[in-house]
């Protein structure tokens, strides 16, 4: 492994005593992410701002981008704040760096001390001069559907530990979960589902995914995923599926 770092700002929702992130709290964020963002773009949007917030401290702030492979060249897809998104922007116009790196090879990279970095001479150096002192590049594993890498930048140098590291490793690896279901969300709605008009029907489709839990003794995220599903296979709008499931229960359908 290699390492990275993030600082800024701090986000809202950070902790106020330097201890372990809400990360518990994170991932029921994500869950409710999927439901709640219209499209793909807004879905990283939130990611981006909810995974810096969620892994920042009083002493450890982040500043987190969202870098995607579009017609085989990355781009900026999010980012938590404008350091965050200037710092992508300027790895991508490098086309060389740890973030690119981390995507390309499907693997973690932190550079724990960009100071001290020899990699990336260009880059780094670039960071360096913005006050960047760590950053930890994370891909997103989203098998078939796509490529990305959520990236992490701190001021100070060296400034997460091993335990921190794995801490957002686990954190991204759901987020990637989350991820790939909002792209088969998208998907649906591409295929023709309206889905800005399905998650308009919010109280609807929340009422069918608490029957398929009851049903099927399943996760809340086990049971967006077989409610979209189900809607993709009938080819109908995902607030018809859902008002088919709350009909059947109530002995409307």
């Amino acid at each position: 492994m290699k390492e990275a770092g993030l600082s800024e700002d701090k986000p809202h929702g950070s902790r106020e005593d330097g201890g372990e992130p809400w990360v518990s709290a994170g991932e029921r964020h994500l869950q409710e992410l999927v439901l709640n963002s219209v499209d793909v773009g807004a879905f990283l949007e939130e990611l981006a701002v909810l995974t810096a917030s969620t892994l920042s401290t009083a002493a450890k702030r982040l500043h987190c981008g969202v870098t995607v492979v579009r017609n085989r060249k990355p781009s900026v897809a999010a980012s938590s704040d404008n350091r965050a998104r200037s710092l992508d922007e300027l790895q991508n116009a490098f086309d060389d760096g740890p973030c690119l790196t981390a995507l390309r090879r499907h693997e973690v990279v932190v550079v724990q001390d960009v100071r001290r970095e020899t990699r990336w001479p260009e880059y780094v150096g670039t960071a360096r001069e913005q006050g960047i002192g760590f950053i930890l590049a994370i891909p997103l594993e989203l098998a078939s559907e796509a490529e990305a890498v959520v990236n992490l930048y701190v001021e100070e140098p060296a400034s997460l530990s091993p335990l921190d590291i794995d801490t957002a490793r686990n954190f991204v690896a759901n987020a990637a979960k989350s991820l790939r279901l909002a792209l088969k969300l998208g998907n649906l709605r591409d295929a023709g589902d309206d889905m800005a008009a399905a998650m308009k029907s919010r109280a609807t489709i929340d009422m069918a995914v608490g029957v398929i839990m009851a049903q099927n003794r399943c996760t809340h995220d086990e049971a967006i995923y077989e409610l979209a599903r189900s809607s993709g296979a009938r080819n109908t709008r995902l607030r018809e599926t859902a008002a088919v499931v709350v009909g059947a229960v109530s002995g409307r359908g």
